[in-house]
């Protein structure tokens, strides 16, 4: 077989992208040469008289696979079995043979692979950045400089077990107001394709002139009749391109202020961002990570382009040598309560219990604000739903009630 030029990205044993060519007769003998070379595959195009195929290795590149439920549960289990007094390879081992997610059963088995020749955990690990988050490989890595991984490990299960329980709550908070939202769509959609069509010959019978409202209503039937396709179509293009550029620079610099003002969610979304910025932080700082490497992290986990600003605002204070708090006063998204027992932990060298104690209060006024506002959409969404559906019935039989002059 001839061989073939292939053009390859991998990661080295420090976590560097590298690039470069072999020349190989297929894809898995250049993977085999890399792994022998001490690299870890990302990806492998082949290049042959200007064409290029690019074969993506699993694990790599694709969508990430592995969620924070599954890496509570990872951390819990092998702080448990560390704190027993099992070594890291045996810890390992149990939990590749344990774990549900194959995913991350299979980035287990890599790295310990990694260690078995002399990494450390925290550099195997960071060698798979789809599969762990930079928080935990920064925290684990504290943990081995301190010799207490087995404590870290537990606040980090500690940690993604609360965002999956934050994150349980919005959903549930959203969960009804979608749904209902979707059998409006959908009932509206099956109106006027199947029962406003029926009307439509009896009303030609009929003659006279229809009233404006089942004017409209019949129009709208003939122009979904022609547009269904198009509009579906129109659709998955932009669901597609959303997925895409929702997360650009860009996009979130619109979205994300919007996100802040508006007029009920927007306390719901400010409250979220709080938390995540104030868990994270002090959980880093209880774990020994250093300021700016934790300010760094954070700044990339609030999930709201307004905090990422202000924890940079707050990064480059302290980097100068000033203190941590002052610029979170130029920021509005961070309420006086928030600056004022930051400032006070500060102060007393408290500062990461103080942050655990305000990512307990917003956990509590995100429940609070989840619980009202599915109290308040229940409602409102069931009279949204019926006065669509009793319009559109209304629409249908109002030529029916003049029936009686129409047939004089």
């Amino acid at each position: 077989m001839a061989s073939l030029t292939y053009e390859y990205k991998v990661r080295d044993k420090s976590g560097s992208v590298k690039t470069g060519t072999l020349d190989a007769e297929s894809p898995s003998q250049v993977a085999t040469k890399l792994k022998s070379m001490g690299y870890a595959p990302i990806s492998i195009n082949q290049t042959n008289a200007g064409m290029s195929k690019e074969l993506k290795i699993p694990g790599f590149g694709g969508p990430k696979k592995v969620g924070l439920k599954d890496l509570a549960i990872f951390s819990r289990q092998f702080a448990t079995m560390v704190n027993a007094g099992l070594s890291l390879l045996r810890a390992l081992n149990i939990l590749v043979d344990q774990t549900e997610n194959k995913e991350l059963a299979r980035v287990l088995g890599e790295v310990r692979n990694d260690i078995e020749t002399g990494n450390s955990l925290s550099s195997a690990m960071a060698k798979h950045p789809d599969a762990f988050p930079p928080l935990m490989v920064n925290m684990c890595k504290a943990g081995e400089v301190g010799g207490f991984l087995d404590s870290v490990m537990l606040q980090i299960a500690n940690n993604y077990e609360a965002e999956v329980k934050l994150r349980g709550k919005v959903k549930s908070a959203m969960t009804y107001p979608v749904v209902v939202l979707c059998i409006a769509v959908l009932a509206v959609i099956g109106m006027l394709l199947f029962i406003v069509p029926t009307f439509v010959g009896l009303f030609k019978t009929l003659g006279g002139k229809l009233p404006l409202p089942t004017q409209i209503l019949v129009s709208l039937s003939t122009g979904l009749k022609v547009g269904i396709i198009p509009l579906i179509i129109l659709v998955i293009i932009g669901r597609t391109v959303w997925a895409k550029i929702k997360r650009t620079e860009q996009v979130r610099n619109i979205v994300d202020p919007l996100k802040l003002k508006l007029p009920v969610f927007g306390e719901l979304f400010r409250k979220i961002a709080l938390t995540r910025f104030a868990r994270n932080l002090g959980t880093m700082m209880q774990s020994g990570v250093p300021i700016l490497q934790s300010l760094d992290i954070v700044a990339e986990t609030t999930g709201n382009v307004v905090l990422e600003r202000a924890t940079r605002a707050v990064q480059e204070s302290v980097r100068t040598g000033e203190s941590l708090t002052r610029p979170l006063t130029e920021h509005p998204v961070f309420p006086p309560m928030v600056v004022q027992m930051m400032a006070v932990g500060e102060e007393t060298g408290a500062l990461d219990t103080m942050l655990h104690k305000i990512a307990q209060f917003y956990d509590q006024e995100v429940e609070s604000t989840t619980e009202s506002l599915t109290a308040l959409i229940e409602p409102l969404m069931i009279a949204f739903l019926g006065g669509i559906v009793g319009s559109m019935i209304v629409a249908l039989y109002m030529p029916i009630f003049k029936i009686f002059d129409l047939i004089k």
